[in-house]
């Protein structure tokens, strides 16, 4: 009985671990971009701040073409909307990933449980 138990206390590990492997990763790209997010939020405070016949120039390879302001300003907050989309999507995944932890902890926790009482039966029986 207690390898059984051993054997399913060692899938709930590695479950564990996956569901943090993946928790990880997530809050790596969340991370990434809110860097993103900040990045994008500068260049369209630096956008708002120019006069309307200002030059922009975007930088395409290594060639810098010209670029009309208000396309530039609408771009820009296109990827604010996107990245923006990308944040609400990954916190509901983040959420969701703590929600799959927990419920992993209380499984190995049982389990923990379950193989303790198995050991100390079988001292008592020895």
């Amino acid at each position: 009985m207690a390898e059984g138990l051993q054997k399913k206390m060692q899938q709930e590990v590695e479950k564990f671990k996956a569901v943090q492997k993946e928790y990880q990763s997530v809050i790596s790209s969340r991370q990434q971009l809110d860097s993103q997010l900040t990045e994008n939020n500068g260049v369209k405070e630096e956008l708002n701040l120019l006069e309307s016949d200002a030059n922009v120039f975007k930088l395409i390879g290594p060639v810098l073409v010209k670029q009309d302001l208000e396309e530039a300003r609408q771009n820009v907050s296109k990827r604010i909307d996107y990245i923006t989309g990308e944040t609400k999507r990954l916190d509901k995944a983040i959420e969701d990933l703590d929600k799959k932890q927990d419920v992993q902890r209380e499984a190995l926790g049982k389990l923990q449980q379950q193989l303790q009482q198995a050991q100390v039966k079988a001292a008592m029986k020895a």
